[in-house]
């Protein structure tokens, strides 16, 4: 990638302590099909281990030209800000903000580039698929949620999303606010959110106590948008008969409802937990 072939696209992926995840990460990213040119930002914020190092490692023994990689660190960990600091390193309009224990096919960046480069503010995202998860609580959470509409047949963006340079002129700054992933989505309606064939591993958190932890998280990151920023509501996702297929999914899949129903039930119970929970 030169001066003369500027890339069609930034992926910004935040990486807090994610050195056991980032190499095969920007493997996948870097082993996309197509020869789009795009380049990797990644910044890793308030790191006490090797995240930064392994990136540059890997960006090194998996180098092309088409496709440069640069590594940015601050000691500020917060990924609303490392975000920030991602589109402020970008060279190209469209942007990808990834996590950095994702792992994307081969056709998904280069699927998402295509549908987003229309002059109209767009919003896209990918199938995402969770991988077997060791417990066996969390394999049957999953195994329900996957069969929920959002999941099965919306654009959740958790994991991955995209959007082009007309979508992301919609903010500015990217807002300390726990649900990155929401609050970009909810900037957008629902005819303006694409979601691509291709898809991406997510893993999700692993054995009852992390499920509850990451749910409640996500529970406040929601409410949080509702308090900020009201006018986004507006852009939720209405599925028609999703009452009717949660129910459907519930009576084919007794087991996994019990476990999604139980950890929503301890999601309400009080905690005083405020810190950092991981997806998995």
């Amino acid at each position: 990638m030169t001066d003369s072939t500027p890339p069609r696209a930034t992926v910004i992926i935040p990486a807090c302590n994610e050195a056991g995840y980032i190499g095969a990460c920007l493997s996948s990213v870097l082993g996309s099909e197509g020869a789009a040119p795009f380049e990797t930002v990644i910044v890793a914020n308030g790191c006490t281990d090797a995240t930064a190092s392994v990136a540059r490692e890997a960006a090194e023994r998996l180098r092309r030209p088409d496709r440069l990689v640069r590594v940015l660190e601050t000691p500020r960990g917060s990924k609303p800000g490392a975000l920030q600091l991602g589109d402020e390193a970008a060279k190209a309009p469209i942007r990808l903000y990834l996590d950095a224990d994702v792992t994307v096919d081969a056709g998904l960046i280069p699927a998402l580039i295509v549908a987003l480069e229309v002059e109209t503010a767009r919003h896209a995202g990918g199938v995402p698929r969770i991988p077997r998860a060791q417990s066996r609580v969390s394999r049957a959470y999953a195994r329900f949620w996957q069969r929920l509409p959002f999941f099965a047949t919306g654009v959740p963006g958790f994991g991955i999303f995209a959007v082009n340079a007309a979508g992301r002129a919609r903010w500015g700054n990217w807002p300390e606010i726990i649900s990155d992933d929401t609050f970009a989505r909810l900037n957008f309606t629902p005819a303006e959110r694409v979601r691509v064939s291709q898809g991406y591993v997510w893993p999700i958190a692993e054995g009852l106590r992390a499920l509850i932890r990451v749910r409640r998280r996500q529970d406040r990151g929601v409410r949080e948008i509702k308090a900020r920023f009201p006018d986004l509501l507006q852009n939720r996702d209405v599925v028609p008969g999703g009452g009717l297929r949660k129910a459907r999914a519930a009576l084919g899949d007794p087991a996994g409802f019990a476990v999604y129903a139980l950890v929503a039930l301890c999601v309400r119970l009080p905690s005083t937990s405020r810190g950092w929970a991981r997806g998995r």
